[in-house]
């Protein structure tokens, strides 16, 4: 049998580490993937799929990744039931095999960062410009 599933997707908040009974590291989180058509308004849907990374994994997401962070996940699909109150709760998640975050860590906020140079920076567009222009003597 074969239980495999790849996403890339955005993280829709911070995760946030927790640790079990045993001390063992765990993150829940919600990715948002967007689907590959639009729907008849032209705006394109998403799905949001439930993920949990456990140790190493679970650690390093909660200590380098923000929300809106690009990542790439392969792990198997896993489907559980609980009861609350006499009625049945369904959950189906992707336990993670592997976390590759896709983007580095300041790609995200690159406009961000140019915004900031340009407040604090006097020479930052002189410079600028001066990098554009076609006639510099080299």
């Amino acid at each position: 049998m074969i239980n495999r599933t790849v996403l890339v997707g955005r993280i829709t908040k911070d995760p946030e580490l927790r640790t079990t009974q045993s001390n063992i590291s765990v993150v829940r989180f919600t990715l948002a993937v967007n689907r590959q058509f639009t729907d008849q308004a032209g705006e394109r849907q998403a799905d949001f799929i439930q993920c949990t990374a456990w140790r190493k994994q679970a650690e390093n997401l909660a200590r380098y990744v923000k929300k809106g962070a690009l990542l790439g996940v392969e792990g198997r699909i896993q489907t559980s039931q609980y009861e609350v109150d006499g009625n049945m709760r369904y959950v189906t998640e992707v336990i993670c095999d592997t976390v590759q975050f896709l983007e580095s860590k300041g790609s995200s906020n690159q406009e961000e960062k140019e915004d900031d140079l340009a407040d604090n920076d006097d020479f930052y567009e002189t410079s600028k410009q001066l990098a554009a222009e076609d006639d510099l003597p080299f």
